[in-house]
């Protein structure tokens, strides 16, 4: 079951990590957001890259996407992406309107890859 989640605040700048990312070719926005407990790509991302999608098996309503309206999940898409040419992966996301970018990783994705940011050095 998935928590709705509360807008991104200034005060929480430094638990965001941002980058780019290339997806088929192309380059897109990132963020890796601890706070965050889904992955997420943005309808426009899979809309234009034309990545397939499924039935979310549990759609959910989340509130901290767009202001005042709920957004009801339900797809979800297999996205490989890397970054640089150093990390390569596939990770399953909640499609969902983001305008600002285009992949969001969540603690999801931090758990399963164990993965550390040192926030000093921005890497």
């Amino acid at each position: 079951m998935h928590s709705q989640q509360a807008p991104f605040k200034e005060d929480q700048s430094s638990l965001i990590f941002r980058s780019r990312c290339t997806i088929q070719g192309r380059v897109c926005n990132l963020i890796i957001y601890g706070g965050s407990c889904t992955n997420v790509a943005s309808i426009t991302l899979v809309k234009k890259l034309n990545l397939s999608t499924q039935e979310h098996p549990h759609p959910y309503k989340l509130r901290w996407l767009r202001k005042g309206t709920e957004v009801r999940v339900d797809k979800q898409c297999l996205v490989p992406f890397s970054i640089e040419n150093v990390y390569k992966d596939e990770i399953l996301c909640d499609v969902v309107p983001m305008d600002a970018y285009h992949l969001l990783l969540g603690r999801l994705w931090e758990f399963d890859k164990n993965s550390v940011h040192q926030g000093r050095r921005n890497t």
